[in-house]
């Protein structure tokens, strides 16, 4: 979910492992040798993480095609 300002929050996720609620917490992406670090809703306890359709299909789609066209 995003708010006002289009930032992703945890929107009231639930962790299927652990019943903990997920919290906006820093989680590397890598993709072909780059790494970034983005928040994203995650597990305080066993650290899955989250990747909202909209950030997957949107933005991270983006960023992996300006990469392949290195």
């Amino acid at each position: 979910m995003k708010n006002e300002s289009g930032e992703i929050q945890p929107g009231g996720w639930i962790c299927a492992n652990c019943g903990v609620p997920l919290e906006l917490l820093p989680a590397d992406a890598i993709y072909m040798g780059s790494s970034f670090q983005v928040d994203l809703p995650r597990c305080p306890a066993c650290g899955v993480t989250f990747i909202p359709q909209e950030l997957a299909e949107g933005k991270m789609l983006e960023v992996e095609k300006l990469l392949e066209d290195k």
